[in-house]
């Protein structure tokens, strides 16, 4: 989803744009390559005659074998870094993410803390930290390596969190952590898409350091999530757990969700996890006058309009606008 709205931002700049994926689909006016950022000839292929690399692609997963989120998210992006400096590519914008520096305590009004492969919460966060910061070490004036945290995005067809929400809220499966009170900063993604691109336009002054984007909209979890369910047309959650009991029940469902998956007997991804219980009962919103201020940037989409979008895309019933523009 993300990928397909940097290429569409690029298109709509005048860029010529490659894409480098697995899939078969792609957007039209863009060039394919097919493949994997796990495969050094067609990570050169990929780069072969590009004057800058957007790099978006990552194993995003609260479950999994640690070896899998190296392969794709630590040793993925080793490679595109240094096939880019082999073809003396200039420019190169890294797509991270605010978890990287969650410690699993709750953020209010913070910036862009250093990225911790040692403390960050799960395979997917830590994995990621390790590739941002090998990212960041890679910079140089002749190397220029931006890197862009763009926090919970969401919008029509995603399927990380709106349509993971719409499924377990329809079936009874998704409750509220310590009522939905926790107040969150996300992102619609047609506001991460055009940030990520001024990252790529401005990066004489973005390169060397990391960039939380948000909406800056903080919201209450339960409100969000009430939302994206009137959205989809499914009732929103009905009953609460407290975090502490969903923390803890999350880590013993994830050890056992991973056996399960080493014999095949599951595919999905768990219905928690510690990680995702904590992301749930904290807070974790961010201060945005530095990123809007380098990127000379401010989100156009407001969460209650991106909501708008996603009832208009999923059927369901849209929210009463009551902001102008993002506080």
């Amino acid at each position: 989803m993300l990928g397909r709205a940097v290429a569409a931002d690029l298109l709509a700049r005048g860029y010529r744009v490659r894409t480098f994926h697995r899939g078969a689909g792609t957007l039209p006016g863009t060039e394919l390559v097919r493949g994997s950022v796990t495969d050094r000839a067609a990570v050169a292929r990929a780069i072969d005659e590009v004057d800058a690399v957007v790099h978006l692609a990552a194993k995003v997963s609260f479950t999994g074998e640690w070896e899998e989120f190296v392969a794709t998210n630590i040793d993925g992006t080793r490679h595109l870094l240094e096939a880019a400096r082999a073809a003396d590519v200039p420019d190169f914008v890294f797509v991270s993410s605010p978890s990287v520096a969650h410690l699993g305590s709750s953020i209010v009004g913070e910036g862009a803390g250093p990225a911790d492969p040692t403390a960050a919460r799960g395979n997917y966060a830590r994995s990621k930290a390790a590739a941002e910061v090998l990212a960041l070490a890679a910079d140089a004036q002749d190397f220029r390596v931006a890197v862009v945290r763009p926090h919970v995005v969401w919008g029509p067809g995603d399927t990380q969190l709106v349509e993971r929400v719409i499924d377990r809220a329809r079936t009874g499966r998704l409750p509220l952590l310590d009522g939905g009170t926790a107040l969150i900063d996300t992102t619609y993604v047609d506001n991460a898409a055009a940030a990520i691109v001024q990252a790529l336009e401005r990066i004489g002054s973005t390169h060397g350091r990391p960039l939380v984007v948000t909406n800056g909209e903080p919201r209450p979890v339960g409100e969000l999530i009430a939302g994206i369910c009137a959205a989809g047309g499914v009732p929103a959650p009905g009953f609460s757990v407290p975090g502490p009991v969903a923390r803890a029940a999350g880590s013993v469902l994830e050890r056992a969700w991973v056996a399960a998956l080493r014999r095949g007997w599951v595919s999905d991804e768990p219905p928690m996890t510690r990680f995702l219980a904590e992301q749930l009962s904290t807070a974790h919103w961010f201060d945005q006058r530095t990123t809007r201020e380098v990127l000379q940037w401010a989100p156009t989409v407001s969460i209650d309009e991106g909501l708008v979008r996603l009832a208009a895309h999923y059927g369901g019933s849209a929210p009463t606008l009551n902001r102008a523009d993002p506080a």
